[in-house]
């Protein structure tokens, strides 16, 4: 379930505005939005990274390593490379999917698994080792033992035979959020609850980060907001509530 982007824009307006502190306008809440949503998003891999090392719970819900993996899910998929030995004279390789096999279209974030035919599992190789081991019969890639190299955003596949169903599992980049709106008869901003829509621009998109998400999303765009209003004190208030949030879900 998503965050809607409407409830976390009214939540941070209310606490900007019940003191007089300052407004923030839909166009500052978009950018910082999406940079919030970025932030929150690329510390999942690290967090992840921390509590795998650490020994987990055998209760159900309260295992951090599978809180964390469930939070990145939402934006797991996978697709087909596409084949290319054209762009680059003398050289073969595979473009990254851009739109994923559910017929999204998607930004890729980070590799996962690469497979040949759905059962093969490709091994990723660093560059000397793609290289010299094509150079012995004992080590050179078969299609049974497919290797590739990744580099540029680009799959580098051995044996070279292979020119098709090459399938990837990735990380897609968060959508940005979007506060979409009309403006009234006095002015004002009106919400715009209508699915966003790249094709007539207008209408709004909600956070794709997990529920669970909402306080420090909120927290970190008060952040900001304080940085853009000018207001040490709500900067302050804000990052302090982060950083302890961040040492009871470590502690």
């Amino acid at each position: 379930m998503a965050i809607n982007v409407n409830t976390v824009y009214q939540t941070v307006l209310l606490i900007l505005n019940k003191e007089q502190r300052g407004y923030m306008t839909p166009d500052e809440f978009n950018s910082v939005g999406a940079q919030v949503q970025l932030e929150v998003f690329e510390k999942y891999f690290e967090d992840l990274n921390q509590q795998i090392r650490v020994p987990q719970t055998d209760f159900n819900y309260s295992d951090r390593v599978e809180n964390i993996d469930e939070k990145i899910a939402i934006f797991k998929t996978f697709g087909n490379a596409i084949y290319d030995s054209l762009s680059t004279p003398g050289q073969t390789y595979f473009n990254l999917p851009t739109t994923d096999s559910y017929g999204a279209t998607s930004t890729f974030y980070r590799l996962g698994t690469v497979t040949y035919n759905n059962e093969v599992e490709l091994q990723r190789l660093q560059r000397n080792d793609f290289y010299y081991s094509e150079k012995s019969k004992l080590t050179k890639a078969t299609t049974t033992f497919p290797t590739y190299l990744y580099e540029n955003q680009k799959l580098f596949v051995r044996p070279t035979s292979i020119t098709n169903n090459i399938q990837v599992d990735y990380i897609r980049k968060p959508l940005d959020p979007i506060w979409g709106f009309t403006v009234g008869t006095l002015g004002q901003y009106q919400y715009n609850a209508t699915p966003f829509s790249a094709t007539v621009t207008t209408g709004s998109r909600d956070f794709e980060l997990h529920i669970s998400e909402q306080t420090e999303l909120i927290l970190r765009i008060l952040v900001y907001a304080g940085i853009v209003i000018r207001d040490p004190q709500i900067i302050q208030a804000a990052a302090q509530q982060v950083q302890m949030d961040e040492m009871n879900k470590k502690s």
